[in-house]
């Protein structure tokens, strides 16, 4: 049985920040997204209430998060990681604490505006980076990864049942204090480290027209900008359909087994897609289903096991592409491009959020529910157009070297002998960094011969 070298595993500081950075994630992702389920039908009783202005309260965290989280990534280079983290999570419980004591819609607009402009994803991600190795990088943010999809799941289920307790002012309130929690987390749980810039997990402004010039990357960002349109465009209308077949405070009864059953279905398309090479096969695929969903829902149905069929299959095709669009952009993006190009799929994310919102709210206030659901139809199936145009993906993998500095013939002699290496398809050499970041395909990859340019083995 071959044995682990120790520097193959996580060392307990890189345990420590992958644990912390999570909690960080997860909690304020769950404030977030509690609202979702319940807002629609709280901000009824709100004065000044329109269906345009429920949808704006709903989407507009997204704006300001899309505009904020990269100068507040690159203002965290300057001054240190957790001053910024610690500063953007006051804002949010500020915004929190705003939204809580509002009974007027543009009270809550505001509030929501000021929680996104607590804009801390990228400088989290980036003291994720600081904290740990290259070569383990990619495990720490699956990590983090996971707490963001498990948090908005548990968020759903959560928020009706809070909402019976508490009500929405209640909701924002706990959001106050998760946002508390995740200060004391920065401050307490996460080890102190200097600041350095990663090629690999922030956007890099030198890079950033080569990322907007790149076709393949571009349709992935309209994809995460398109289902995050879709799902919060949704909710600005689906808790008002289901509040008419069931009483608010047991929507988490529909939530719950949604959310369980749809993880599982998932499982075997993810399989399919990596194991099996198919992946913008499975894509397109979850796509249709997608389209099928609004269809379903446009018909306004009557009896509550077709919405909750519905949103099982939508929350399915939802997952599977909120997991495997970053993959995507893993694979295609040039290894020292890979931050930016997350970074303007991220911020396409959130702005999706805020056009979802927004248009969802126009549109069921000038056409009403129906139309909702038709316009997300029209725009998925623009998407899946733009999807299936895409190249087929090579299946690559990212992989990092720390080599030390190196002049120049001595970094074309090791580029030129590690893309000798069977299943190794490009290498770049960052200077800025010390490590050569590696594109291999690991299903062709001679991992002895790679092993071989490891410190380990120097």
């Amino acid at each position: 049985m071959k044995r682990r070298h120790p520097s193959e595993d996580l060392s307990p500081i890189e345990r420590r920040a992958a644990l912390s950075m999570a909690g960080i994630y997860a909690v304020r992702m769950l404030g977030l997204f509690m609202i979702l389920p319940v807002f629609a039908l709280y901000a009824e009783h709100l004065q000044g209430v329109t269906p345009f202005l429920v949808g704006v309260a709903i989407g507009i965290y997204g704006f300001t998060q899309g505009l904020l989280q990269v100068p507040l990534g690159m203002l965290s280079d300057r001054i240190g990681r957790k001053p910024v983290i610690v500063g953007g999570l006051l804002v949010f419980a500020l915004g929190s604490a705003v939204a809580a004591m509002s009974d007027h819609i543009l009270g809550v607009v505001a509030g929501r505006a000021l929680q996104g402009a607590g804009a801390v994803a990228a400088t989290v991600l980036a003291l994720a980076a600081d904290l740990t190795r290259e070569e383990h990088r990619t495990r720490v943010m699956a990590v983090i990864g996971m707490s963001i999809g498990v948090a908005f799941a548990v968020a759903m289920v959560l928020g009706p049942v809070l909402n019976r307790w508490i009500g929405v002012p209640g909701i924002f309130w706990v959001t106050a204090g998760l946002a508390l929690v995740a200060i004391l987390i920065t401050i307490y749980g996460v080890p102190t480290v200097v600041a350095r810039l990663h090629r690999d997990t922030e956007l890099v402004p030198t890079s950033l027209g080569s990322v907007l010039r790149d076709g393949q990357l571009l349709r992935l960002d309209l994809g995460i900008f398109t289902l995050h349109l879709v799902l919060t465009a949704n909710f600005v209308v689906l808790p008002l359909e289901l509040g008419r077949l069931l009483d608010p405070a047991h929507h988490w009864v529909v939530y719950l087994p949604v959310f369980l059953f749809s993880f599982v279905a998932m499982v075997p398309f993810i399989i399919i897609a990596e194991k099996r090479r198919r992946m913008k096969e499975v894509m397109l695929g979850a796509i249709g289903v997608l389209v099928l969903v609004q269809l379903l829902l446009a018909e306004l149905p009557e009896q509550l096991w077709e919405i909750g069929v519905a949103l099982w299959l939508f929350f399915t095709a939802f997952n599977l592409l909120e997991a495997s669009l970053p993959s995507l952009v893993a694979k295609l993006a040039p290894p020292d491009r890979k931050g930016t190009a997350m970074g303007v799929y991220s911020s396409s994310q959130f702005f999706g959020i805020f056009t979802g919102g927004t248009l969802g709210g126009w549109v069921h206030q000038h056409f009403g529910l129906h139309q909702v659901y038709l316009t997300g139809i029209v725009l998925l199936l623009l998407w899946w157009l733009a999807a299936a145009t895409m190249r087929r993906p090579r299946y690559l993998s990212t992989r990092a070297i720390h080599v030390g500095r190196l002049d120049e013939p001595a970094q074309r002699e090791l580029l030129a002998r590690l893309e000798a290496v069977p299943g190794v398809a490009e290498a770049v050499y960052l200077p800025d960094e010390e490590v050569v970041w590696l594109k291999v395909d690991t299903a062709e990859l001679d991992e002895q011969a790679l092993h071989a340019f490891s410190p380990a083995k120097a």
